[in-house]
């Protein structure tokens, strides 16, 4: 006969952001929940806390999720000051309250950034980086009858690397973990992703130049060379990409420049 042995349980101390909208002033609200499961998600921990603050007669605390999984990215939180939470290489949602001890507070904010403003607590509007992946993150290649898997042949290497690179699932941590603010991690994966690519060749230099154009429109930052966005991302996405995005930001200026320069030589000839 198995035998089942009581889950054990923590008690703890909640300071949770809350702001009614992008223009009011917000402020941390305190709560305290007892008997909370060790065993018990991060994003449960939170529906519980909703639960209370709804008995109480309150406005519950707006957050944002959809998978659970640790893929989508929504749960964007940091918790007790790091972006996601104290797990490193997870999401919010794939954290867990075994991770804190007994009476604990922990300290709940959403992103901070001038580009991800806050819509109504801990939600903020992350749209800055759907603007710079239609910039242009996508490729020029034809739609019709697929052609088979192995007709385009592609060093492992360059493969390996590029899927690396489109692991990135557009969190936003590394903007929050960077104290400029810089979206250069979660630009460069996507730059890199198709620059190591054969389909990505005919948009490359395009691409690099609109979408760092579409960055800095958005008002992040330059890149801090902290590494803090390499150690905050959930995918452990590589800085090493950022010097790829520099590498081909040059390139196609370079080239850009060049055109024309010829250009107006032979205007002038």
């Amino acid at each position: 006969m198995m035998s089942t042995s009581k889950s054990k349980t923590i008690h703890i101390r909640l300071r949770v952001w809350r702001q009614e909208s992008r223009d009011a002033q917000g402020f941390f609200e305190e709560h305290e929940l007892k008997n909370v499961l060790v065993d018990m998600s991060f994003l449960e921990m939170l529906d519980v806390l909703n639960e209370q603050i709804i008995k109480s007669g309150k406005r519950p605390l707006e957050y944002e999720s959809d998978c659970r999984e640790g893929i989508c990215g929504t749960c964007s939180l940091m918790v007790q000051g790091q972006a996601h939470g104290p797990i490193r290489g997870a999401t919010t949602c794939q954290l867990y309250m075994r991770s804190f001890v007994d009476g604990e507070t922990i300290t709940i904010e959403p992103w901070r950034a001038k580009a991800f403003p806050v819509v109504r607590d801990l939600v903020t509007d992350r749209r800055a980086f759907d603007r710079i992946q239609m910039a242009g993150g996508y490729t020029g290649a034809k739609t019709g009858p697929h052609a088979d898997a192995n007709a385009i042949l592609i060093p492992k290497d360059l493969a390996d690397r590029a899927m690396d690179a489109a692991a990135c699932i557009g969190c936003g941590a590394c903007v929050a973990a960077c104290p400029n603010a810089s979206a250069s991690l979660f630009t460069s994966a996507k730059v890199t992703q198709l620059a190591l690519l054969p389909q990505g060749q005919a948009d490359r230099k395009r691409r690099v130049i609109r979408m760092v154009d579409q960055m800095d429109k958005e008002g992040f930052g330059s890149c801090s060379n902290l590494q803090e966005c390499e150690a905050a991302c959930p995918k452990k996405i590589s800085i090493q990409n950022i010097a790829i995005l520099k590498q081909e930001y040059l390139k196609a200026a370079l080239a850009a420049d060049f055109r024309a320069g010829m250009g107006s030589a032979d205007g002038g000839a």
